[in-house]
């Protein structure tokens, strides 16, 4: 068999999935390239790697590609890992955490079943913090995730690992989630692109559950075109759900210019007043904006559209979500400060408190909707600031202080999930900061079900601006 003359791992999915088409390079070629690469992993990727189900895997695709090709799926041979907060059949998952004993799930859950079906490889297990719920990934139960623009710094949060493994080039593509800039905080530390979907068109079925609507899942990769044909296979419905409006095919129209769309930019943080912008944040919202303009979008500029204590009822419904988390009471302590810290903020979160927070994301929701009805993309940066050093933002002394502090480093991502609408981040700028080139993503938030729009106009800006990359001016 023909080996393709660009290094595997400088692919990406849908040029990996068509080399392995063409059988320039087997299914199992693939996966033991990557299995080895991930066994070098330095950057805080992996929590467990599953080679023999990998292995297994891959041996399966192959056999398929020869004898039933069609049955093979659109991304056959593609590494894949899964975010360690969602199941896997056989694979230990921990959840960020050490205050419970490893879990291995008789089920894949319902996205691990569409990723299969597509024809990717689980190679394994990517570090979450505990439970989810810090914009940084520390966990007690393995090193940091680190950003591979700088290994001092984090790889953000809480798909830190994922985002960790994408960049580093150990996998493609990885599975990640976000129930407040998780997938898209993690995408802008290391340069990728993420997208949180609009609410329901990923479904969390058939075994989990949607709760509040804040959380969804989805997936880093190095380009839009990638995010797009993953979207593809992850946007299925399950029997239950509520029907969201999709095209035929998000990749197509991902593909096709975008219309000319009106394009609001927003610079102020959203739900930390006076919190500071790095200077290089905001040149990249300006760089974006210029390049929009220039191609015929009018732009134009944008104040937030609710007071900040409107926000905190996201707040509130968060902690309740914390206390959720099954922990025994004898295993509370072992749990981190900022969870436990959470879960009792949750217990003080009466049933009419906790009815009262859901109408006032409702609420929020409409604010938004009638403040900027006039523009059909919302335009700001990812992160108030470059990827931050590790321990940073961690405070275990003072639980509250660490709480804030995500929230001024990230004071635009959780708009769009109380909302539900789509959010794309985009890696389209750096700058030197301290010695180091670092990445300043940018956010497109959409109309609800505009997901499609949304993923041209990304591909739009990434075809004019480029991806930058380290170390490269």
């Amino acid at each position: 068999m023909a080996v393709v003359t660009t290094e595997l791992h400088d692919l990406g999915a849908l040029d990996l999935a068509a080399a392995v088409r063409r059988r320039e390079v087997s299914a199992l070629e693939v996966t033991e390239h990557f299995l080895t690469r991930a066994e070098t992993d330095d950057v805080g990727a992996f929590t467990v790697l599953a080679a023999d189900l990998a292995l297994a895997q891959a041996r399966e695709t192959d056999h398929l590609l020869r004898t039933d090709p069609d049955a093979a799926g659109p991304l056959a041979g593609v590494p894949c890992p899964v975010k360690d907060l969602t199941l896997v059949a056989g694979v230990p998952a921990r959840f960020g955490t050490a205050a419970l004993d490893p879990v291995v799930p008789t089920v894949d859950d319902g996205v691990v079943q569409l990723l299969r079906r597509a024809g990717t490889i689980m190679l394994g297990k990517t570090s979450t913090p505990e439970f989810g719920l810090p914009c940084y990934t520390e966990p007690d139960t393995g090193p940091p995730a680190v950003t591979p623009w700088d290994r001092t710094r984090s790889a953000g949060g809480s798909s830190g690992g994922a985002a960790a493994a994408v960049a580093a080039r150990l996998v493609p593509v990885a599975h990640g989630s976000d129930g407040g800039g998780s997938i898209r905080l993690p995408a802008a530390c290391c340069g990728l692109v993420g997208l949180k979907p609009t609410r329901g068109l990923v479904s969390p079925g058939p075994h989990g559950q949607p709760g509040p609507g804040l959380a969804t899942s989805g997936v880093l990769t190095r380009d839009v075109a990638d995010t797009a044909a993953l979207l593809d296979v992850l946007a299925v419905p399950w029997p239950g759900d509520w029907p969201v409006p999709r095209p035929d095919s998000f990749a197509a129209v991902a593909a096709r210019p975008p219309r000319r769309l009106r394009v609001g930019v927003l610079t102020a943080p959203l739900i930390h007043p006076g919190a500071p912008v790095h200077p290089a944040a905001l040149r990249a919202v300006e760089r974006a904006a210029g390049t929009l303009e220039s191609v015929g979008h009018e732009v134009t500029g944008l104040e937030p559209p609710f007071p900040p204590e409107a926000w905190q009822g996201f707040a509130a419904v968060w902690a309740v979500g914390a206390l959720g988390a099954p922990v025994p009471p004898e295993r509370e302590e072992r749990l981190r400060p900022l969870t436990r810290w959470l879960r009792e903020r949750g217990r003080s979160v009466t049933g009419l408190a906790h009815a009262r927070a859901l109408q006032a994301m409702q609420q929020l929701t409409q604010q938004v909707g009638t403040a900027w009805q006039h523009v059909d993309v919302v335009l700001t940066p990812t992160m108030a600031a470059a990827p931050w050093p590790v321990g940073a933002l961690r405070d275990d002394a003072d639980p509250a202080a660490d709480f804030d502090g995500q929230t001024a480093q990230t004071p635009w991502c959780s708009v769009w999930n109380i909302t539900g609408a789509p959010s794309l981040q985009l890696p389209l700028h750096a700058e030197e900061v301290d010695g180091r080139r670092l990445p300043f993503g940018v956010l497109l938030g959409g109309r609800p079900g505009a997901d499609a729009e949304l993923l041209a106009l990304g591909a739009e800006l990434e075809g004019l601006l480029g991806r930058p990359t380290p170390g490269l001016a």
